[in-house]
């Protein structure tokens, strides 16, 4: 029997740091889009991250402090500063990153105190681009030791990977996010010709000995794998007002609701409801309430009934 008062934790783990743009700046980075968005969804949430100590990396503890993000394994660092991004878009509007180098969540240290906290925690969630430096890299493989649910969002950001290492991740990985492009890399690098969906997935199931897949396809939405079933799942059609950060609410909709619950038809609505919801938005973490999505989610697909989760066996 479920405990009615246990209150579900998710750990994320890796870059927090500050997006410039050309004419303002906000805080993001990946692993801080998922912690948000769970915290949203009232997930007990920590970020086992690193900051610098300096003025950006208070302002990063402070915004931690107000969304109800837990800082106590948020680390700061007096030699590195906290790291940056300056964020372009080229001719198609497609965005052109660059980060920092050096920053303080290249320096991410293993502290007995976060292994404890994975050690007890639903759920740890990772990336790729954390990883890029040798510290950190090393910190997430030691903390993966203690992790019960190991969840890794691929979230390429070139040229800052070695595929050697995404695929040491995945080997390691109880659930996989990945996005076609991403997919198709992967496969690729392993030896496998791109074919159909159902070949596609039966190959990365098979290297990675990994029976759980989420793959989103952009405007298209996307499969969740589980086992021998690919569950299909279409966009939510919403008037889109920013894209960026869609993918990590989906993610977080997605952990929010497994913890909880193991029907997959309310898995995967709940993950395209929040993805949906911040797409039509401005902005990778905008202000709102639980109310406040949780209105969205029942008149949007409850009464729509927009989502539609067909199941496919993988032969």
């Amino acid at each position: 029997m479920t405990d009615i008062n246990y209150i579900p934790k998710i750990v994320c783990f890796g870059e927090v740091l500050w997006e410039i743009f050309p004419t303002y700046k906000r805080i993001g980075g990946a692993p801080f889009n998922v912690a948000y968005h769970l915290s949203k969804m009232g997930i007990y949430t920590s970020l086992i991250t690193r900051i610098g100590h300096d003025e950006y990396g208070t302002k990063i503890l402070d915004r931690l402090n107000q969304v109800h993000i837990k800082t106590t394994s948020c680390q700061t660092d007096n030699l590195h500063p906290t790291g940056s991004v300056f964020t372009s878009f080229d001719e198609h509007n497609e965005a052109i990153y660059d980060f920092s180098t050096n920053s303080a969540w290249d320096n991410i240290e293993l502290r007995a105190e976060d292994l404890e906290l994975i050690e007890n925690a639903d759920a740890f969630v990772f990336g790729t681009l954390a990883s890029r430096k040798n510290l950190t890299r090393t910190t997430l493989h030691q903390l993966l030791e203690a992790a019960t649910y190991k969840v890794y969002d691929v979230n390429f950001r070139p040229p800052h990977y070695e595929m050697g290492f995404v695929i040491e991740l995945m080997h390691k990985s109880d659930l996989i996010k990945m996005n076609k492009s991403e997919m198709k890399q992967i496969l690729d690098h392993i030896g496998k010709v791109y074919t159909t969906d159902q070949e596609n997935i039966k190959h990365i199931q098979d290297h990675f000995n990994c029976n759980e897949l989420l793959i989103t396809d952009s405007s298209k939405g996307g499969m969740y794998v589980y086992n021998n079933t690919t569950y299909y799942f279409p966009a939510v059609p919403i008037v889109i007002r920013d894209t960026v950060g869609s993918g990590d609410a989906f993610l977080a909709g997605f952990l929010s609701e497994k913890i909880k619950n193991d029907n997959t038809y309310d898995i995967v609505k709940k993950a395209s409801a929040l993805g949906a919801f911040i797409t039509s938005h401005t902005g990778a973490c905008p202000d709102y309430d639980l109310d406040e999505f949780l209105d969205f989610y029942t008149t949007t697909i409850y009464e729509d009934k927009l989502i539609k989760v067909t199941e496919h066996n993988v032969i």
